[in-house]
This record gives C-alpha cells, sequence and structure tokens, in this order.
C-alpha cells in the first residue's frame, strides 16, 4: 500500500476506539527506507494518540541495511517517527536446522535475539513468538524458549510470549496436519512454566480460535489478544477463526472462563476493568 492508502485505511476507522495499530509487511524488494519513516508518520497525522506496534525484528534488521546504519539509530530514527513498540513475529523456531528447511534466507535466530536486545536498550518493548507444529522436535522448541529466558533475564524488554499454530493450509506444507487443541494447551502451559520471567503469556485467538483460546486462560495464558478489526497473515493460511470479536464476546468469554477481564493497552497497562 502506499502511505496515503494506509493513511485512508486509517481514517476508515477514526469513528473507533482503536488504540493499537499492528502492522507487518514482510521484507521487500523496492521501497526505499524513507517509505517507512513516511508511513509511520503518516499515521501519526492521522491518529496522533494511537500507538503503532510495527515491524518484527526480521524487517527491522532489513531497514538498517536499506539505511546503511546501525540497528540503534535505526530503532531511535522509526521510534521518533512514530514507532510505539515491536511485535513478536519472525522468531519462528530458532533451530538453525529449521530455518534452514523453512526460511534459509530470512535473519538467523542469532540476528533475530540480537535486534530484540538492541530495541530493548533503546526503549522499546517488543514480543516473542514460536511457531510451532511442524517440523521441529520438541527439544528445539524447549532450546528457543530457553533463549527467550536467557535473552529476557538479561534486558527484561519482552512484554509477552505468543505460542503461534502453525497453519499448513495454502503453504508449501500443507501435507502436515494442523495442530490439535491438546498440543496447543501444552504449549501455553510449557511456557507459562519455562517463561516465568515474562509478565504475560498470550492465547492468541485468531490462531486457536476463541473457544481454545479460552480453554488457555486455565492453561496458563492470562491474554487472549484483542478485538482485533482485520487480520491478514493467518486467514491466508487457512485460518478459519474469523477477522475479528466484539468486545462483549471477549468479555464474556473470560468472564465464562471463571477470570476477569481487564481491557489493556499495547504495553499492558489497564484502561479498564470489568
Amino acid at each position: 500500500m502506499t502511505v496515503e492508502e494506509v493513511k485512508d485505511k486509517v481514517r476508515d476507522r477514526l469513528d473507533e476506539p482503536i488504540n493499537e495499530i499492528h502492522m507487518v509487511g514482510g521484507i521487500h524488494p523496492d521501497l526505499p527506507y524513507s517509505y517507512y519513516l513516511e508511513l509511520l508518520g503518516g499515521i501519526k497525522d492521522v491518529r496522533p494518540d494511537v500507538h503503532i506496534q510495527a515491524f518484527t525484528c526480521v524487517e527491522i534488521y532489513h531497514l538498517a541495511e536499506l539505511a546503511g546504519k546501525q540497528v540503534a539509530e535505526t530503532l531511535l530514527e522509526l521510534k521518533e517517527a512514530g514507532l510505539g513498540s515491536i511485535p513478536g513475529g519472525g522468531a519462528e523456531v530458532f533451530s538453525p536446522r529449521i530455518r534452514e528447511i523453512t526460511c534459509e534466507k530470512k535473519l538467523s535466530g542469532e540476528g533475530w535475539i540480537e535486534v530484540a536486545k538492541t530495541a530493548h536498550q533503546n526503549g522499546l518493548h517488543t514480543n516473542a513468538t514460536m511457531l510451532y507444529g511442524h517440523i521441529e522436535t520438541l527439544d528445539e522448541r524447549m532450546e528457543h524458549l530457553d533463549i527467550l529466558r536467557r535473552t529476557q533475564d538479561e534486558t527484561g524488554g519482552f512484554l509477552a510470549f505468543i505460542p503461534l499454530a502453525f497453519h499448513p493450509k495454502n503453504t508449501e506444507m500443507s501435507n502436515h496436519s494442523k495442530t490439535t487443541g491438546m498440543e496447543d494447551l501444552k504449549n501455553i502451559a510449557v511456557a507459562r512454566l519455562m517463561l516465568d520471567n515474562f509478565p504475560h503469556i498470550k492465547a492468541y485467538w485468531v490462531m486457536i480460535g476463541p473457544k481454545m483460546a479460552q480453554l488457555a486462560l486455565s492453561f496458563g495464558a492470562d491474554d487472549m489478544d484483542g478485538t482485533v478489526k482485520e487480520e491478514v497473515i493467518t486467514r491466508m493460511a487457512g485460518s478459519e477463526s474469523g477477522q475479528a470479536l466484539g468486545h462483549k464476546t471477549l468479555i464474556r468469554l473470560i468472564q465464562e472462563a471463571g477470570r476477569n477481564p481487564i481491557e489493556r493497552d499495547t504495553l499492558y497497562d489497564i484502561i479498564k476493568t470489568y
């Protein structure tokens, strides 16, 4: 999208109480570094108070290369342009064996961690993910969690861990089965035990469905994510969870799970307790 198209998309929802715009775009072969600064600034022009969580660690590294600058300097320029925090995508599974098979051109696991550390050191919070349920072993999952745990001990900059269930449809690994509910719940539970230094564990309803996310609140998760107005990535991979949940539905799901619904902002400051 052009900067103007993005601004139009933001204008279309000015009447809605949106407090976060979450934006990732992969590695574009042609767009210049200036585009990304204009993009952040354009969103802030239309909606000055919105929090922008954007650009995975993989994208940040790419932008630094485009700019010909160090990651730290690039992050400070993005922050000045309007970047508020960084999402957890692009981590996949840190194992070099997995990355060589599934995403050999992507930034290495070590590179991802270095960008996250640099972000934390420069006042930007980030999230962390793990894409599970394809060809990784249980040991490789645990190694991934151990790296995150040690990094958090060092920087304290991660807000939440988000296990992402692999959706095989429309991918080159479409012969694989989707994860089971038991597998999803075990990943949540083990993550909560292993990552005791992470403030939050997310059961992302877009990935595992609202009912499983509701159940996950009894297996270590404390966050289902938000209402979500438009989600593209998981949808393209065959997710049938829908594009959005109303806040009343989220509140009911949480209450029926025996939990207290709390509306939060991106940085987990409380907006309202129900």
